[in-house]
């Protein structure tokens, strides 16, 4: 990569390791044990240390920095306390429940991280003994349990190195393998020889940001090979910026799977150079087990799993890719479980790929990774567009009423009367307005509180019954501590990025049903901590534009920087046509099937071949296909169903095969949308019968009325943005690569628009011919309301977008 700082000169590291990975490395054993266990957040621990360290003396000291090295190996962390009057190190957990029983491999690991401490603080104070504690804080009840016993210095030192010497043999192989891993990025050459147009932008850009440890948006074209061209300048910038992890993040398994592809095209001409890349897969894509409960006791793969570990783990270490099925391969051949056997490799691993929410989600588990081993990262967040309705989705939480109900039936009678509390408190807000739906400020104090004692009361059933497995009730548990943790900071930041809602439904037989709602509609002080946290994030996509849209909705750093690649597409290859004389608003579009049926049909008459038709509700979609099969049987056709799966996803593309003649529906927005990659005459055109606007409905105008008051454009933020981006996505599936030649008909009069057409591509141009509804080609086309005299019309549900 071309750069005009200076290089520094690469320094061989020094292994250092935080105290807890290393106990969690040496001291854990036995089964992997998972049963209904519940833990508060990281947000409660850290508030529940806080409680126990206040009621310690005026001498007492918290979060004491140690280190110590033993044979060059560096062990580093924080003590929670330190107590010199009584000479006592302290070791806090902090847990849900009094009754909570702590298995004994986590107590062993609590021990082992408690004692290392020790050893520390001797060593850093010439002590010659301490007493060493644990210390189990309930947050419910503010109560402390403690555990305690002394050791004199020279026994912790001989834990310590003993830990060490365990550890050590490892760390050396990670050091000779980071020191190669270097050597061969910094060789690393650009697998195709030569960039695209466009590409050697992106990757000059990615590349100076991570020198430069910013943030940075980047709006690239699709069919230029963002995937490749953000991964290559990426890894090439870790041996001079001693970047540990690269994060690849995807919204879709269809971005793992391109990402992966990239991957092995360095490989294949970097074949030397030990790069370890894994991917993270879902836990219900990977358990091999699913009937069975994650604990020894239940499932094969858990019992003796931390014993069977280390083997696992040194075979996995040699795969230098850990795709889904090759952890799979390895962890059948040592009988351990494959997903947790990817979550152990991902502190051995340089590159991995996941989903967004393995990073940004409240419980991201590589933002916990990072900040717990001071990880130096870089992340890649791979059609980064989906990062805002993502965001607002995982800081969003729903309890539903007739759910409830069904838990409510099935639990165990010590807890009925808590469930009847809540019961009671549920109902008196779903009959405390008519109003469908309902928006509060804050959340409803009676019923918050009725929660909070059931689920106390929840945990401490559960923990005098650990051998039940009641998955029913768990997952509402679960749900509910998830509503809770929320619906405690609405009043954070301001109070301006959620809101408590209501929505009212009429139940079958009598009364009302009430979905309550803990509503994310500004994800940015959750995402801003997950940017700050990172040596450096690109964030790329082909519709990031307005860039401060995205800046001001994901929280991005006040230092980041906005690139746009400009296209290498040319406009002769992409003809496109609006069809200005037809509406697809909602009252319209009954009316407007006819003509656009007729308009399809002209073009697969002009040109015929492979198309994609994009319609905004599944409603719409199945009319106009219906209508043109009617109209014109010789046109092969086949549409996306409602909750496809994937088996029926691959079929539907498969359908688009070179030479091929047809034309598949699809909504737009959904799985075909995106993330599609048909080239050369698989795909020539595409129709996309919608302006794209999300619907107009109660949730969505609160939406805009808060981002009209906090951005000043909130009918922009709500609906232009979001649709007109679904739109150029969809239309981008047509055009990917220089040789493509092809038709985008964009169906809808708002198209003529001024702040419409803004949105759209700087490299199309409009045919002329078609501004003013002119027909194609001079065939004649019948304008929104022809023959409907003749048809019988399908109504179209009220879900749809406008």
């Amino acid at each position: 990569m071309s750069d005009t700082s200076p290089t520094p000169v690469i320094e061989t590291p020094r292994y250092t390791v935080a105290v807890r990975t290393l106990c969690e490395f040496t001291a854990k054993a036995g089964d992997l044990d998972l049963r209904f266990t519940p833990s508060p957040t990281s947000q409660e621990g850290v508030a529940g240390h806080g409680v126990v360290t206040s009621r310690r003396g005026s001498g007492y000291e918290s979060e004491v920095s140690l280190a110590g090295e033993f044979e060059g190996l560096r062990v580093r962390g924080r003590a929670d306390g330190y107590d010199p009057v009584a000479n006592r190190v302290e070791e806090i957990k902090t847990v849900r429940g009094e009754k909570i029983e702590i298995p004994e491999n986590h107590q062993a690991l609590h021990w082992a991280q408690a004692k290392i401490y020790g050893w520390l603080l001797c060593e850093s104070r010439n002590l010659e003994k301490i007493e060493v504690a644990l210390v189990y804080f309930d947050i419910v009840s503010q109560r402390e349990r403690m555990l305690k016993a002394r050791f004199d210095a020279a026994t912790l030192r001989e834990f310590f190195e003993d830990s060490c010497r365990r550890f050590k043999v490892w760390a050396e192989r990670e050091l000779a393998h980071r020191s190669a891993r270097d050597t061969g990025l910094q060789a690393l050459a650009f697998p195709h020889g030569t960039f695209r147009e466009g590409q050697r932008l992106l990757a000059e850009s990615v590349y100076k940001a991570n020198v430069s440890a910013r943030t940075l948006l980047a709006q690239a074209p699709t069919g230029i090979g963002k995937s490749i061209g953000t991964v290559f300048p990426a890894l090439k910038a870790m041996p001079t910026q001693r970047i540990d992890k690269l994060f690849f993040l995807s919204a879709r398994s269809t971005g793992r799977a391109v990402a992966l592809h990239a991957t092995a095209q360095l490989r294949r001409n970097a074949a030397d150079t030990p790069l370890r890349v894994l991917e993270l897969t879902a836990r219900d894509k990977t358990c091999e087990h699913p009937d069975l409960a994650c604990h020894g006791e239940s499932c094969p793969l858990a019992q003796g799993f931390y014993d069977r570990l280390p083997a696992a783990r040194e075979a996995a270490s040699h795969a230098p890719l850990l795709d889904r099925q090759t952890t799979r391969d390895i962890a059948r051949a040592h009988q351990v479980c494959p997903y947790y056997l990817a979550q152990e490799m991902i502190r051995w691993s340089d590159l991995v790929v996941a989903d967004y929410n393995y990073y940004f989600d409240r419980s991201a588990l590589l933002f916990a990774l990072t900040v717990m081993n001071e990880w130096r990262v870089s992340v890649l967040v791979d059609e980064a567009h989906n990062l805002v309705d993502r965001g607002r989705a995982m800081y969003t939480s729903t309890l539903d009423h007739a759910a409830f109900r069904g838990v409510r039936l099935s639990a165990p009678a010590v807890l009925k009367k808590p469930m009847d509390r809540v019961y009671r408190q549920w109902n008196a807000l779903a009959k405390s307005s008519e109003a469908e739906y309902e928006t509060r400020d804050e959340e409803p104090a009676a019923f918050v509180e009725a929660l909070v004692q059931l689920c106390t009361a929840i945990i401490d059933d559960m923990s005098e019954h650990p051998q039940r497995h009641d998955a029913l009730l768990e997952r509402f548990y679960f749900d509910a501590m998830h509503f809770l943790r929320l619906a405690e900071q609405l009043t954070e930041y301001g109070g301006k990025h959620s809101l408590f809602d209501i929505t009212r439904t009429p139940r079958l037989r009598a009364g009302v049903d009430a979905s309550l709602c803990v509503r994310n509609l500004l994800p940015a002080p959750y995402l801003a901590t997950r940017f700050g946290a990172a040596h450096s994030t690109t964030l790329f996509s082909a519709t990031l534009q307005p860039a401060d849209y995205y800046g001001n909705l994901l929280g991005l750093p006040d230092s980041a920087v906005w690139v746009e690649v400009p296209s290498p597409f040319r406009a002769e290859q992409l003809d496109v046509h609006v069809a200005r004389h037809i509406s697809t608003r909602y009252a319209q579009r009954q009316r407007s099937l006819p003509a656009i049926v007729a308009l399809m049909a002209a073009q697969f008459a002009q040109r015929p071949g492979n198309y994609l038709a994009f319609f905004s509700s599944h409603d719409y979609l199945q009319q106009a296909a219906a209508l043109l099969a009617e109209d014109h049987p010789d046109i092969p056709t086949w549409a996306q169903a409602r909750g496809m799966n994937e088996a029926g996803q691959s079929a539907f593309l498969d359908a688009f095969v070179a030479g091929g003649r047809g034309i598949g529906f699809a909504v737009l927005g959904g799985v075909f949308s995106e993330g599609v990659d048909l080239p050369g005459d698989r795909l020539i055109g595409a129709f996309v019968a919608t302006l794209g606007l999300p619907q107009v409905n109660p949730i969505n105008e609160q939406l805009r009325d808060r981002m009209e008051k906090t951005f000043g454009q909130g009918y922009d933020y709500a609906y232009l943005y979001p649709g007109l981006r679904k739109v150029v996505q969809a239309a981008g599936r047509v055009i990917r690569t220089q040789e493509d030649r092809g038709v985008v008909w964009l169906i809808d009069d708002r198209y003529g628009r001024s702040e419409v057409k803004e949105l759209l591509p700087g490299w199309w141009e409009i045919s002329a011919t078609t501004r003013s509804g002119l027909p194609l080609s001079g065939s004649p086309l019948p304008r929104a309301g022809e023959g409907l005299g003749e048809r019988a019309s399908v109504s179209s549900t009220n879900n749809a977008s406008t």
